[in-house]
């Protein structure tokens, strides 16, 4: 195929294209049903891409992408020097399954990892290739005692059971991560505080932990009105499960949905539930609950994708306004009198909306 003939392909056909091999490939579909999964805009001139390899293919796509829409911002921490994006990763905690945390007999806890290469099928040169996941969803501390995350990440008690929220899992250096942790750093959930999951978008949880948190500081959370349009964000998560990463360079895309805003995050499964800051002020605006950066395979393993910063749909956020009114509450009843009068009345804490489909 001639430089010019690929010139015309833009990074969303040939994805495309990638995901109907895909699909070809694991099902065994028919004749018939493999000309019903290519794409209408492909449809007519995909004779073209057959030309091409799939790691070709999957090359083309990287680098179309990456040419026109810039690179991966994520960054281990060691390598910040901000001390605001410090303070804020410190709320930052990793979502992990019981089964997968070991407590020793000293009462400190190690946690089991796998290598990310091996958990994704990944190629050689994807970023973070040679280090360990360990979780499956992020959160913050928004209380004392209170973890937020996506509402897709802790859907009921027994989620919450075989579950532990566990504190510093992040590189240390460029060889190695913390996996070792002390009984200040790993908490059990007690209980579901609210939670949403509906069809309009919202997807959040709030959980109370079975103690107050040693030696970290709820993040500040928005609790009224509304995100600037184009407002620049930064994100710190556990994509795919790795070590706690931060990712700047980001901004408010779609402002008009009214439980949730759109930005260009660079984020991948692991990074739901996250906060998403304000980068003026490290103020949460909302948490992390769908994206779009997805891997693709070449053939024989697979590659990362960069979502666009202007031409895909970006990931959703969902407002903090929409759950900060549980969290006050929280921390109103947890504060001390200010003298000998106490408050007379205790207002009942409502239950969590039932969700009317899983959003995923």
């Amino acid at each position: 195929m001639s430089k010019s003939m690929l010139k015309e392909w833009t990074a969303h056909e040939l994805v495309a294209e990638l995901r109907r091999r895909e699909r070809v490939a694991l099902t065994e579909q028919t004749g018939a049903d493999r000309a019903r999964a290519i794409p209408a805009s492909v449809v007519g001139r995909s004779h073209e891409l057959q030309q091409l390899s799939t790691a070709e293919l999957a090359k083309l796509a990287q680098d179309r992408q990456r040419a026109i829409y810039g690179v991966d911002n994520r960054q281990d921490l060691y390598l910040v020097k901000s001390a605001k994006v410090h303070a804020a990763a410190k709320g930052v905690v990793a979502l992990v399954k019981t089964t997968d945390l070991h407590r020793k007999s000293d009462g400190s806890y190690t946690l089991a990892t796998e290598p990310y290469r091996d958990a994704y099928r990944l190629c050689a040169n994807e970023p973070f290739v040679s280090q360990p996941t360990g979780c499956f969803c992020s959160g913050f501390l928004v209380a004392p005692d209170v973890v937020a995350t996506a509402g897709h990440c802790v859907k009921g008690p027994a989620d919450l059971a075989n579950t532990r929220f566990v504190f510093g899992f992040r590189m240390v250096d460029a060889n190695n991560a913390r996996t070792s942790f002390s009984a200040d750093d790993v908490y059990a959930g007690s209980r579901l505080i609210g939670r949403q999951l509906a069809g309009d978008g919202t997807d959040w949880s709030l959980v109370r932990l079975d103690r107050p948190v040693v030696g970290r500081k709820p993040v500040k959370i928005r609790t009224r009105g509304k995100i600037a349009n184009k407002q620049a964000l930064f994100v710190i998560g556990h994509p795919c499960g790795l070590p706690q990463k931060y990712a700047p360079g980001a901004q408010v895309r779609d402002n008009i949905p009214a439980p949730y805003f759109v930005a260009n995050l660079d984020t991948y499964g692991g990074n739901s539930g996250s906060p998403v800051f304000n980068a003026g002020n490290t103020t949460v605006e909302g948490i992390l609950v769908r994206g779009e950066n997805d891997f693709v395979t070449n053939g024989s393993c697979y590659v990362s994708l960069v979502c666009p910063s202007t031409g895909c749909r970006g990931e959703d956020v969902t407002r903090s306004t929409v759950w900060a009114g549980k969290v006050l509450k929280q921390k109103t009843r947890s504060r001390p009198a200010s003298g000998p009068r106490k408050t007379g009345r205790r207002r009942a804490t409502k239950s969590a909306a039932r969700p009317r489909r899983k959003k995923t």
